[in-house]
């Protein structure tokens, strides 16, 4: 099962760099919230796991139980410069109010993890992240599943 994660996250990481570059969302798919915290622009994107391989032209591995890829990159407002060093942490509060916590792993400019995001309705999503001036910034925001 760990191989199967890391095959799948592995996956990921490699077929980020063309989807990010085409729209600086990650993976491809429209901005799902986007803030400045203290200077710091972090966009944040969500796309489900089948939506990822099929654009990678893969099927779905068997045994996967996340159904969701967020991931987040940052920005330095002032230079425009891509931000892809530090510590990224992502707390996912389901509809039924259980949560999953994360660490995020950094992915050739942005971060990202997978989520078991396969009830409906609303999802918070709650961001804790230390970049390289260790400053500590906060980010949350809604994101509905249907």
């Amino acid at each position: 099962m760990r191989k199967l994660i890391l095959t799948c996250t592995a996956i990921l990481a490699l077929a980020a760099p063309a989807a990010f570059a085409a729209d600086h969302g990650g993976h491809g798919g429209a901005a799902a919230h986007e803030e400045v915290i203290d200077g710091v622009k972090a966009t944040f994107t969500v796309q489900t796991m089948k939506e990822a391989m099929k654009a990678m032209g893969m099927e779905m591995p068997k045994g996967v139980k996340e159904t969701h890829h967020i991931s987040v990159a940052f920005k330095d407002v002032k230079s425009g410069k891509d931000l892809s060093e530090g510590k990224v942490t992502v707390k996912v509060q389901a509809p039924d109010k259980s949560t999953q916590t994360k660490d995020f792993m950094g992915m050739q400019g942005h971060f990202g993890a997978d989520f078991d995001m396969a009830k409906k309705g609303k999802y918070g999503v709650m961001c804790k992240f230390q970049l390289k001036d260790n400053k500590v910034r906060q980010a949350k925001f809604w994101y509905t599943v249907k």
